[in-house]
Parts: C-alpha cells; sequence; structure tokens
C-alpha cells in the first residue's frame, strides 16, 4: 500500500511528465534548474536562474525511462521510511536532499558554464539518492537484489559503492548529461539531515 508523501511525489511526477509532453519548452524555461550564466542568459543560449527551480527541477524528468526508475526508486525505498519516520518527517527529508542536490548542481554548473557549456538540470535522482542513503543507514543489513549485475548484497555496502561510483563519475566526466555531483548533494545533505536528527536524539535522552 502506498504510503501518503510517496502517493503525492508519483501522482505529481507523474502528472508534471504528462504536461511536459505537451508544453515541453515553457516548463524547461521556468522549472529546470539553470545555471548562474549572465553572459548566457543576456545572448539567449540559456534561461535565467530563478529560486523555485531549487525544487521544481526535481518534478522534470527527460524522458519515460528516467521518470520510471526514479519513481520506482522512491517507492522501493522511500515507503518503509515514511512508515518508519512518518509522513511529515519524510516530506521534510525529501526535500532536503532535493534543495541540497539543486544547491550542489547550481554551484558545479554555474561554474561550468564559465567555459561555455549550459545545460538546465532536471529529475528527482537527487532526492532518490538522498532517501538511498537513509535506507542504507536505517537498514544497513538489509538484502538487495540487483538486476545489473544480477547479484545480492547489503544496503550498506550498496550505498558506498554506489555513491563512489557517483563520486568517480563526476571527477571523471563519465556518463556526460548526468548531474552526478547533484546526486552526491543529495546524499551529503540527507546525510547531514540525520546526524543532526540523531545528535538531537542524543540530546533529550
Amino acid at each position: 500500500m502506498l504510503t501518503p508523501v510517496i502517493k503525492a511525489l508519483l501522482i505529481a511526477n507523474g502528472v508534471i511528465f504528462l504536461l511536459e509532453l505537451r508544453f515541453t519548452e515553457p516548463l524547461l524555461d521556468l522549472f529546470a534548474l539553470w545555471p548562474l550564466a549572465p553572459q548566457a542568459v543576456a545572448s539567449g543560449q540559456a534561461m535565467p536562474f530563478h529560486p523555485w527551480q531549487l525544487v521544481s527541477y526535481a518534478f522534470l524528468h527527460g524522458s519515460l525511462l528516467h521518470l520510471g526508475f526514479n519513481m520506482y526508486a522512491l517507492w522501493l525505498f522511500g515507503t518503509r521510511l515514511e512508515r518508519l519516520w512518518g509522513s511529515r518527517r519524510f516530506a521534510l527529508y525529501y526535500f532536503v536532499c532535493v534543495l541540497g542536490a539543486g544547491l550542489v548542481q547550481l554551484v558545479v554548473a554555474s561554474w561550468s558554464a564559465r567555459g561555455g557549456a549550459v545545460f538546465p538540470t532536471i529529475g528527482a535522482s537527487g532526492g532518490v539518492f538522498g532517501i538511498l542513503l537513509a535506507f542504507g543507514l536505517t537498514f544497513p543489513n538489509e538484502v538487495l537484489m540487483l538486476l545489473f549485475p544480477p547479484v545480492t548484497m547489503k544496503a550498506k555496502w550498496f550505498v558506498l559503492l554506489y555513491g563512489a561510483v557517483e563520486l568517480w563519475a563526476g571527477v571523471t566526466g563519465t556518463q556526460a548529461g548526468v548531474a552526478h555531483f547533484a546526486h552526491l548533494g543529495g546524499m551529503l545533505f540527507g546525510y547531514l539531515l540525520l546526524m543532526y536528527w540523531r545528535g538531537g536524539t542524543r540530546r533529550h535522552y
């Protein structure tokens, strides 16, 4: 059974994707995460950055496959966390990860834009990676069955491996067009929030 926040996110992302099929350009222009690139904006090569894009970008997706993978992972790992934490805390955690991923990506993309490459960022992956981290820390010995390759692995090792691969891919520029540092940003901000919560728990008991 779907939990309330997961259900709302799945519906919202699905509806917005349908709108994208009809209104692709205006939605990307206004709601994708654009880097800070004044020269590119002035020349018409990019759209201006707006603060709401730090959240709205996570509701846009480039393809049905992109949407499907993100929503599947959100459902698979997020449902148990929402049941454990409650909907309010889960929603806060998810959007902190989305915002953190957006901030990191904004810095990286704005720096890259100085070299002439200006691209918007879209997708819920930053929030999903934060959820993945939380799942690995909360259920470290949960055994996961991977699809590629088809092997079993404990959640804690899967998260560690995935994070290392993302860091390597981001630094080396492997898989161009994938916002690896946004993924890492979602994990970083998620980790910081989890540590803050755990510190607060220790102070109260």
